[in-house]
């Protein structure tokens, strides 16, 4: 129901400026920024976060500060256009991967650039004209029922206008430590990224990374969230894994080719889980993705009922300027336009038929996405299980059509990436709404700021994913690319039947043992796929949130909110220097930096050396929230 007496920040009768050249400028440059580290974060550890908090406190630190002027809308502008890329990329990665996964193995080729952003624009432009009819449904008349949290919280950011200064201060402190972080780790090579610890006569291990990136993540997710997934590590690496071989020593076992003794033997830990555990993992997560969403069924239709009426009855001729939307028409050529051009790009072989059943599904999660990040915020939208939901029935439509074999199987993976993409910027799209809307905003001028965020974007994302491959591979330890090389497993599963189906359902009777048991299934069923390390540093994140959580001081929310812009930070300047890096390793340069040989550091030294920095990393973080000056009581 529509809330009558709701006045926005700014009056609807009040023009000031919002889309501007800085704005646009400004825009572009986080969107391609946070586009590029969101990549490189989600290639590393499966997961983004938002990069619309952080795109504001630091467009707000440039406009305000900088530039000496007072836009609260023209700020806005540039954290809509910012936070794109972060959207785009996160559909993208959940995906595309996938085809250079199959080009590695010699299946295909390579997907060309062109193509790649073909199909992140496709996606990504769906994304935003879909949501144009349904933000009179969505955000205007249910304000009172869906809060958009990111969204909420982005606009409390740029009321708080006074203090952009101090706020983008942190962001920026943030990106130059990390980038400082892991110029040492991965650059001149000083001290271990990864620490292990393993006991004699026991096939466990246990270890953590020592990345601030992922230290981040731990951290603006909560402990909660990070102790699902630790508990996960800890089944696969502690549990499982010892298992395997001590009842399996003398056994080969299929996907294996040599006795577990050899792998194990050869391996380690590490070559357990990477020949058995991940295919328990990916059946912990697709179990976790589709019962999520049979979950959400109900509200999923009512609220795409809701919706269709709201549609329906939705006025385009309002006068007001806040109530302004992208003219339908425009809309409509639009989607017909990006129709046809899902029939005629070559990546995607189907008819005509085929790429309208493609829109309509997007259309669908559009609506299904916007509905689940208004009430429970962006980092629990489902993405993952619409895609998987996506690529099932894809590639089971081109398996009896007679799309056999790996062209099907590409085929099912460029599909999927459409509507994953198309989820994930409806979802990034909405919380922008809802912001403006709160603040008093022009929709149309959004619209247009989201539409030239996904473009800039599209444009990168292909050339980030390359120089990303060519660097280190995707699937590797330095790229595990978990999303994709799920919905890889799962497609080649539908497709040629060859998955060891009981170690998937091994993960899919875990998963549902889990939700049985009250514990959110698919944190869990992340952290039995991903190596214990990382969940281990994730972890430790979490627990430097649980601390300052459990302050008992007056500005506590003020203490934590100062330690999730330093870790926004921390993942983009991260991010950046691992592209940087990337592509001094694609020509050659990176031999130049790295020290531990040229200085001949024994392992000992860099294991310990790792562990201080571990903790200059921690510190750093309450040097910029807990101990930063003007936080105490």
């Amino acid at each position: 129901m529509e809330n009558k007496e709701f006045k926005p920040y700014i009056s609807a009768d009040k023009n000031p400026a919002e889309i501007t050249v800085t704005s646009i400028i400004l825009g572009i440059i986080l969107a391609v920024v946070f586009g590029a580290a969101n990549a490189y974060l989600g290639l590393r550890v499966g997961m983004n976060v938002s990069a619309s908090i952080p795109a504001a406190v630091i467009s707000m630190g440039v406009i305000r500060v900088l530039l000496r002027r007072n836009s609260i809308l023209e700020s806005n502008i540039v954290q809509t256009v910012g936070s794109s890329g972060e959207s785009l990329a996160a559909g993208a990665i959940f995906t595309l991967p996938a085809l250079f996964l199959w080009a590695a193995e010699g299946k295909t080729v390579k997907p060309d650039i062109v193509e790649i952003t073909l199909i992140a624009l496709i996606g990504g432009l769906l994304g935003v004209f879909f949501m144009v009819p349904l933000r009179n449904a969505l955000i205007v008349k249910e304000h009172n029922t869906l809060p958009y949290p990111e969204g909420t919280a982005c606009s409390e950011v740029l009321r708080a206008g006074e203090k952009g200064g101090a706020n983008a201060s942190t962001v920026f402190a943030g990106m130059g430590f990390s980038a400082l972080f892991k110029f040492i780790i991965d650059g001149l090579k000083l001290v271990s990224g990864e620490i292990s610890l393993t006991v004699k006569g026991f096939a466990g291990q246990i270890g953590t990374q020592i990345y601030p990136a992922v230290l981040s993540v731990g951290y603006i997710c909560g402990a909660k969230i990070a102790s699902y997934m630790f508990a996960g590590g800890i089944l696969s690496w502690l549990v499982i894994i010892p298992l395997i071989v001590m009842f399996g020593s003398d056994i080969t076992l299929y996907p294996g080719a040599v006795p577990i003794s050899e792998i194990y033997s050869s391996g380690g830990a590490g070559a357990i889980w990477s020949t058995y555990i991940r295919y328990i993992g990916a059946g912990a997560l697709a179990a976790g993705g589709i019962i999520s969403l049979i979950k959400s069924l109900p509200l999923i239709i009512t609220t795409f009922a809701g919706a269709m009426k709201s549609v329906a009855g939705t006025s385009a001729h309002s006068k007001e300027r806040t109530a302004k939307d992208l003219n339908m028409k425009t809309v409509l050529i639009s989607v017909a336009i990006l129709t046809v051009l899902v029939w005629l790009i070559p990546a995607i072989p189907v008819n005509i038929v085929g790429a309208i059943i493609i829109v309509v599904f997007g259309f669908f999660f559009a609506t299904v996405s916007s509905r689940m990040v208004g009430l429970v915020g962006s980092s629990n939208n489902p993405v993952s299980g619409m895609a998987i939901a996506t690529l099932l029935i894809a590639t089971l439509i081109l398996k009896l059509t007679g799309a056999s074999g790996i062209e099907g199987m590409c085929s099912a993976i460029a599909i999927g990436s459409v509507i994953c993409i198309v989820s994930a910027i409806a979802g990034d799209t909405s919380q922008d709404l809802k912001t403006g809307f709160l603040l008093g905003a022009t929709p149309k001028k959004q619209q247009i700021g989201e539409i030239i965020g996904v473009v800039a974007s599209g444009l990168a994302i292909g050339a980030t994913l390359y120089l990303l491959d060519s660097a280190w591979g995707f699937g590797t330890d330095q790229l595990a690319a978990p999303q994709a090389t799920l919905m890889k497993l799962i497609v080649e599963g539908v497709m040629e039947g060859n998955l060891p189906w009981n170690l998937v359902l091994i993960g899919v009777f875990i998963a549902i043992f889990v939700e049985i048991v009250g514990i959110p299934v698919l944190p869990f069923a992340i952290g039995v796929y991903l190596p214990v390390h990382l969940n281990a540093c994730i972890m430790a994140g979490g627990l430097v949130r649980l601390g300052l959580d459990k302050l008992k001081r007056d500005n506590k929310d003020k203490v934590v909110n100062d330690g999730i812009l330093f870790c926004s930070g921390m993942i983009a300047g991260e991010g950046l220097v691992g592209i940087l890096l990337a592509l001094f390793a694609v020509v050659g340069f990176d031999k130049v930096f790295d020290l531990s040989a040229k200085l001949g550091l024994s392992p000992l030294f860099q294991n310990v050396g790792g562990l201080v920095l571990f903790g200059i990393i921690i510190l750093s973080v309450l040097k910029f929230s807990l101990w930063k000056k003007g936080s105490k009581s």
